[in-house]
């Protein structure tokens, strides 16, 4: 049987990453044959060798610059998933694969996203806005920023309290537990 091939891209420290790699670590019909850094310094790269997955990092500019590279960086793949990748993915690779370039949003689009909506400048802004629910959107990549199709989203209930940090924690605890499942789901039809 062939194995369903994931290439995960990542920008920073690597939690999603390491998370998707165990949990399809003894899945017979996946496999994670590499892990695409933007940032030589991401400590996801550490993550994803610890788990003896291949590692290689691909700039900001390469990934604009250099389609061949790219390409043939994720030859055989069938899906990228983007765990905590920063840089837009560009057009080429959206119409390589088209419905196949997963991305987590750590908010409930269409709120809060869009260029430099990221990290903690989404959950101050969840804060700012006073939201009584945050949570995480999982949808495919198109041209536009976090405007792909939404294939799930899961919430969490904010209280006046809670703090960006506090947004985030309950936001990553919904990352960890879903992300993997969604994934496969869509992978495996």
């Amino acid at each position: 049987m062939k194995k369903i091939k994931l290439a995960l891209f990542v920008t920073g420290g690597g939690t999603n990453c390491e998370n998707i790699i165990k949990y399809f670590q003894n899945d017979e019909e996946v496999e994670i044959p590499i892990v695409v850094s933007s940032r030589e310094d991401a400590y996801a790269i550490v993550r994803a060798q610890n788990l003896g997955v291949k590692t290689t990092v691909i700039t900001r500019q390469q990934l604009n610059d250099d389609p061949a590279l790219v390409l043939s960086t994720v030859t055989g793949c069938d899906y990228i998933i983007l765990a905590g990748f920063l840089p837009k993915v560009p057009v080429y690779l959206i119409e390589q694969y088209p419905n196949r370039i997963i991305n987590i949003h750590p908010a409930l689009l269409p709120k809060f996203g869009g260029k430099g909506m990221w990290g903690h400048h989404v959950h101050e802004a969840v804060k700012a806005a006073g939201e009584t629910e945050s949570g995480i959107t999982i949808h495919f990549v198109n041209p536009e920023l976090d405007e792909g199709e939404h294939i799930a989203q899961f919430s969490c209930q904010l209280s006046p309290e809670d703090t960006p940090e506090d947004i985030a924690d309950k936001v990553h605890e919904l990352e960890m537990a879903h992300f993997p499942q969604v994934i496969e789901k869509v992978i495996k039809g």
